[in-house]
């Protein structure tokens, strides 16, 4: 099915936003990723017109979202909703990593050091290991790291592989970008507003479900296979979207003065 843009966005939404590949152009490494001027005025911006109701809901932890967008105040939810920070400020997180997750970290660690291209990046309660510098070892990193769950046993339930772009994460299972949206969904600033996730990687499918579940609208950025219903083809059409929000509420208040 061909996917069109979606609608214009509205000031009754509750607006839901990934980071990398969705606001950010993608990097070789997270750390690398360039923030302008351009991003830093318009989450805030954001958040003044749609009266607190926006979120970013990444893989990357809080920490390291905050110190991305430095003095921006923002409702975040990190490590796939392993850790959520309201608007209110409070903090909730989801435990720490399941049984066996020193032992995997070695693992890894182990790992990288025989590959060029591979590191490991341990977020407190989930592993990443990225291959991004080195594509060619994708198929490899899947199935070595698919491999060493398994060999947990019974512990291995509890334990979700997260794929992504130049990605594999190991993160514990209960938790994903979907259920992040639920709850904030039941909170205020958002509850009873239209929700809108925005996302470009596999692990924003669980956000589109979630909104489409509560009849809101999924946004899928670039190409691939989707649940979404709409799409935007990069992360240039992404801030695009969002900014035509705020020339149409100055073109309001100009018309009202």
């Amino acid at each position: 099915m061909r996917r069109g843009p979606p609608p214009a966005l509205l000031r009754e939404c509750a607006l839901f936003l990934d980071i990398d590949g969705t606001l950010l152009d993608l990097a070789p490494t997270p750390e690398h990723v360039e923030v302008d001027d351009d991003i830093a005025r318009l989450l805030p911006a954001l958040g003044r017109n749609l009266g607190g109701a926006v979120a970013l809901i990444t893989g990357r932890t809080i920490r390291d979202a905050d110190a991305l967008f430095p003095g921006i105040t923002l409702s975040v939810a990190g490590q796939h909703g392993l850790e959520r920070r309201g608007a209110d400020g409070v903090l909730h997180t989801h435990g720490d990593g399941p049984p066996g997750y020193g032992w995997l970290h070695g693992e890894l660690d182990h790992l990288c050091a025989r590959h060029d291209g591979l590191w490991l990046e341990d977020k407190g309660a989930t592993l990443a290991l990225h291959y991004r510098l080195a594509p060619g070892l994708a198929s490899y990193v899947h199935r070595t790291v698919r491999s060493l769950v398994s060999t947990l046993g019974a512990s291995s339930a509890e334990w979700r592989l997260q794929p992504g772009k130049g990605i594999m994460e190991i993160k514990p299972a209960g938790r994903d970008k979907g259920g992040a949206i639920l709850d904030y969904m039941a909170e205020k600033p958002f509850v009873g507003r239209l929700p809108v996730f925005v996302g470009d990687d596999r692990t924003d499918e669980f956000g589109f479900t979630a909104v489409m579940l509560l009849g809101g609208w999924a946004v899928k950025v670039g190409p691939g296979n989707t649940h979404a219903r709409y799409r935007l083809r990069n992360v240039a059409a992404v801030r695009h979207w969002l900014t035509a929000l705020l020339s149409r509420t100055a073109a309001s208040k100009r018309g009202r003065a």
